[in-house]
Formats: structure tokens, sequence, C-alpha cells
């Protein structure tokens, strides 16, 4: 089929899809093929389409039956093929996109992979399309909305259109408001207060959730984070939603604040919607940043994150290295504390070279602490030390 602009065919998890060819909109060094084709294809976030796929079948099982499914803004219709083929239990794929052309190539997509008797485009605004499914009985059981920028402009439609029990996933790749660089923006759109510090995309994803907690209130509906990543220039969250005042509140009542002190590396949680009155850091006497309003509790679930590695066993994925990575460090982390450490960051501080990181954590654990690594940067562990007793055992461990 000829869609007037060129095409190719490519290979993913278990299909295969018509798609842009991106080298045909790639002039210049500095162009953004995916958002110049008249079709939205990003080859890079093949990662993040495993990750749903794998996330989507853990929750059809934790659910126990039949899901359908929703893409609101679906592009070429790559995610929703593949849920379609590749993740048991689904009964109904709703993709939908404002362009013909997305619409029409979804369309192809589907049929490519004999899909097309479970897989149904619109061709529609996004909210327009989630708002007609907001009734309970045309209600989905997963929304993934996955836009290019944030989310925000269509959370509050996509909460309306889940089932109780439902699950959200939300892509947020507005990396610059979210991390600190563009304050008034992030405020604006995810109503909290960013901080540049070196656990800035943690925060961001924090961010993201605290701003879906109150939009989702809004409605009665409570959330509760079953897995998160940050990963290149994005972060994503995955969040089950619950309906009642009462669970609503409860989600409300986790929200909070985290301190941070740009002199001494301290940082504390204040919890509670009020801002807080603390300003003076306890331990130097510094004054303390603010980040927030924003989701200071868990920002993955250990047994949900298990779910997913047994999911992974079962697949064959280009980059199944790099996701059963992911996975172990997501769900080893998913207890620990809020916030985490950077030893090159408190090594360029102190001005002393950096030791090696597993050193620091086999000293934690040695005094104690809790000590683990995180997925969001390769340097960064967590743990329930104080910062000056962190400072201490790096500042040994490079004498």
């Amino acid at each position: 089929m000829s869609f007037g602009f060129p095409t190719e065919t490519i290979n993913e998890g278990k299909i295969k899809v018509v798609v842009p060819k991106l080298a045909a909109y790639k002039k210049k060094p500095s162009d953004y093929a995916p958002s110049k084709a008249p079709v939205f294809y990003n080859p890079t976030m093949e990662l993040n389409r495993d990750l749903a796929v794998l996330a989507l079948q853990a929750h059809q099982k934790f659910l126990g039956k039949e899901v359908w499914v929703a893409e609101p803004l679906t592009g070429c219709g790559i995610r929703g093929a593949r849920f379609a083929v590749e993740v048991e239990g689904v009964q109904r794929v709703f993709l939908n996109d404002i362009r013909p052309d997305s619409a029409k190539i979804s369309s192809v997509n589907a049929e490519l992979n004999g899909v097309a008797d479970i897989v149904e485009v619109t061709n529609e605004d996004a909210n327009l399309f989630l708002s007609i499914h907001s009734a309970p009985r045309k209600r989905f059981d997963y929304v993934d909305v996955d836009p290019f920028g944030p989310p925000v402009p269509y959370m509050d439609s996509a909460i309306r259109s889940l089932r109780n029990g439902g699950l959200l996933a939300l892509t947020a790749t507005d990396m610059a408001p979210l991390c600190g660089v563009h304050r008034r923006a992030c405020l604006r759109k995810y109503g909290g207060v960013p901080l540049r510090t070196e656990y800035c995309h943690e925060l961001a994803v924090r961010l993201l959730t605290g701003c879906l907690t109150m939009m989702a209130a809004k409605h009665e509906i409570g959330i509760d984070v079953m897995f998160s990543h940050s990963i290149d220039h994005y972060i994503r969250v995955y969040a089950v939603v619950s309906y009642g005042a009462k669970v609503a509140d409860e989600s409300v009542q986790q929200m909070g604040y985290i301190l941070h002190c740009f002199s001494c590396f301290h940082r504390e949680t204040s919890s509670g919607i009020v801002a807080p009155l603390k300003h003076v850091c306890p331990v130097c006497g510094a004054k303390l940043s603010v980040a927030g309003p924003l989701w200071p509790g868990r920002i993955a679930d250990k047994e949900f994150s298990s779910m997913m590695e047994k999911e992974l066993e079962k697949r064959s994925f280009r980059q199944e290295k790099k996701l059963k990575k992911i996975l172990a460090l997501v769900k080893n982390e998913a207890e620990a504390p809020s916030t985490y450490y950077a030893v090159d960051k408190i090594c360029d501080k102190l001005n002393l070279p950096v030791p090696p990181q597993k050193k620091v954590l086999d000293k934690l654990k040695e005094q104690g602490f809790q000590a683990v690594l995180t997925h969001f940067n390769s340097r960064g562990f967590r743990t329930d030390a104080p910062a000056d007793i962190v400072k201490k055992i790096v500042t040994q461990l490079t004498a």
C-alpha cells in the first residue's frame, strides 16, 4: 500500500511493521527525524516498548482476566500491535491518533500481523478519544500515554477512561523542566518545584507521580505506583488506579516534599501537602532547598517487578541483557529510602579521587546501614545512612 511518503518494514519483538523511513527526514545532523516524519516512530524507544509489554502482561496476570488496552497517541501503531501479538489475555486493543496517516498505517500494521480482528483504530483528538471511553462500560484496563513531550495534557482524560484497578502508563520526555532547568515550566505543568540535584531524574519521577496523584484525587481516585524507570531522555511511571474517596485521600496524604542541602548533601523528606517550615539545614546550618509537592513514597513494587522479570524469562528481546539489569536494579531499590547519592558528585564537592563504588557500599553495610545500587545513575546508591556518614566513608576510602 502506498502512503504518499517513504516507508520501510522493520521487525521488533514478535512483529513486523511498516514505519516511516526516517533517513529521508534527516537533512542535517541537528534534525530529529521522528518529529519531522508524517507519522511518529522512534526506534530508540524499543526498550520502552519492551518494558510496556512486560508490564501489561504482569498486570493482566494480576487481574486474571481478559483486558482492554488503549493507546491514544499511537503513531505508527507499533506498540499497540505488539500488545495484541505478544501479550496473552488481550481481548481488545484501541489505537488512536489525530493524524489520518497514523490511523491508516496503524490499521495496515494490525492487518500485517494478523490482529485486525482485535485492534480498533480511530482518528480522533486523544482527549476526545479517551473521554468517549470514560463511561463505566467503555473503560479500559490499561492506558498507555506515550507523547512527544509532557503527558500532562492527557492525564485527566486518561484517568477517567480507566476501570477500577486499571493500570496507567505515562511517559514524560520534557526532562529540562522536570530536572530543574526550567523551574517555572515544571511548576506550571506538574504543580511542583524541581531541584537540580544529583538525583534530579528521581525527583522527575516523583513530580510526575505527584501530579498524577492530585489529578486523580479530583475524581475520587487513588493511585499505587507499580513500576517506574528513567532511561536516556525520558521517565516512565506505571500506576494502578483505585476508585473511592478514602483511597484518594490516602494517596493525597502520601504527598510531601524533599528538602536538600547543597552545602553538605543532607536530605530529608517532609510529609504533607503543606509546605515545610524548616529552612535551615540541621547538620551544617546552610539554607535548605525544597522540591515539591511531590510523591515521596514508593516508586516501584517489588512483587510487580518480579512478575515482569518472570515474563522476561519467557521471551526473547534484542536488548534482553539491558532489560534484565534494569528490572533487577528497580526491584532491588523498590523498598530502599528516597533519593540517592552519587559517589562522583561527593568527590567533586570534596575535591577527592573517586573510590570504587562497591567499597563504599560494603563499608556502609559493615556499619549496619542499608546500601543498594539504583538504576537512575550508574554511580548512584541508596542508603539510610546520614550524609555525614556517607561523606566520612568516601573520605576514608580515598585517604
